[in-house]
């Protein structure tokens, strides 16, 4: 059974109903905190990984706080709590849960909302970008050659400029870049290892995407110091098996959707599989 990481954010005095409700599932692996501040520690905590954000309406400055945590992960999953309300809409949470308690309504959504994923990405794998693309990567000669077709595939989504970093030792995280597409210029002033702060080197750790614009920390040195404006973050893994990273990038800010890491993410894992064999073949 795949376990589920679940941050649950709720004032202190509801702390013991959250744990005690969803304690009761043996894959939900839960922490429970009281402050926003709270929030965006574990979520900057390279040491954990968070599927899906409970968050209490009554803590107040929760649609703030949703808002940021959209763009620097557009992954999570996000349920806003509002006992009060007797109906609403979700706003930029995923769901919202007026009765959490009422007949495991809350385990039922956050079940929903994860086995939505899995089919979002076996609907996602049968589109034809990504079955090209495998077919490109099984042909493709060498461990460099698919990486370039990773690349590629990526730039011809649409994306101004591409690259690969490889991760190249698992105890520094240090990576070097391998593979790129994109204009001459931003290929020849394009970092050529990762930084220990920079958004390669947390996607690597958390094993989450992230995307960035200028004014985001962390980030990458195109769109931070502005020759670009945005980045797409995605780590490549497979099986456990950290690779590397791969970073896609817009000339304007904002360009960057929750579906456009979708398709970067199921590139990421076509790559991931291949190269494993590539390199244990």
């Amino acid at each position: 059974m795949t376990s589920i990481n679940v941050l649950v954010a709720v004032r202190r005095d509801q702390a013991s109903r959250y744990y005690k409700a969803l304690s009761t599932q043996q894959n939900f692996h839960t922490e429970i905190v009281s402050a926003i501040q709270d929030v965006h520690d574990v979520l900057g905590n390279s040491d954990k990984h968070v599927d899906v954000l409970i968050l209490d309406h009554g803590l107040g400055a929760v649609h703030e706080l949703i808002d940021d945590v959209r763009l620097t992960h557009p992954r999570l999953f996000i349920v806003l709590v509002d006992e009060e309300a007797d109906f609403g809409t979700p706003g930029q949470a995923d769901e919202l849960s007026t009765e959490p308690f009422t007949d495991n309504d809350l385990i039922k959504r956050i079940t929903r909302l994860m086995s939505d994923r899995k089919l979002e990405t076996l609907r996602a794998d049968s589109l034809p970008a990504v079955r090209q693309l495998a077919k490109e990567l099984r042909n493709a000669v060498g461990e460099y050659g698919k990486l370039q077709s990773a690349v590629s595939a990526c730039k011809n989504l649409g994306y101004d400029y591409v690259a690969f970093y490889r991760l190249e030792n698992s105890e520094t995280l240090a990576m070097t870049l391998r593979a790129q597409e994109g204009p001459a210029p931003i290929q020849s002033i394009a970092p050529k290892t990762s930084s220990p702060n920079d958004i390669m080197t947390w996607c690597i750790t958390h094993g989450q995407s992230r995307i960035a614009s200028p004014q985001d920390t962390p980030n990458h040195p195109l769109v931070a110091k502005g020759r670009l404006g945005a980045v797409a973050s995605v780590p490549v893994l497979f099986s456990g098996n950290q690779y590397g990273v791969l970073v896609a990038f817009h000339d304007q800010p904002g360009m960057i959707t929750q579906d456009n890491i979708m398709m970067l993410e199921l590139i990421a894992a076509q790559l991931g599989s291949t190269i494993t064999k590539e390199l244990s073949g």
